[in-house]
């Protein structure tokens, strides 16, 4: 996402952190320092939400045509 800062990337990460929906993990043992997010189990439970909105995208595309928003 080209548009998407660094900072607001950052703030957004950081927020689905503190609400439980991601875990975050540093990597120090060896620079560069590396960051790696998963879903919680917590999280995990927004995929069939999320896989029900991007289907109704996919219909809603061939049904009328592209989307703008």
């Amino acid at each position: 996402m080209p548009t998407v800062t660094k900072r607001t990337l950052s703030l957004q990460l950081k927020t689905l952190e503190e609400d439980g929906i991601i875990k975050r993990k540093v990597f120090t043992s060896k620079p560069p320092l590396k960051v790696e997010y998963s879903l919680t189990d917590f999280g995990k439970t927004l995929v069939p939400v999320i896989k029900s909105i991007a289907n109704w995208g996919i219909y809603a595309v061939e049904k009328k045509g592209k989307i703008v928003v």
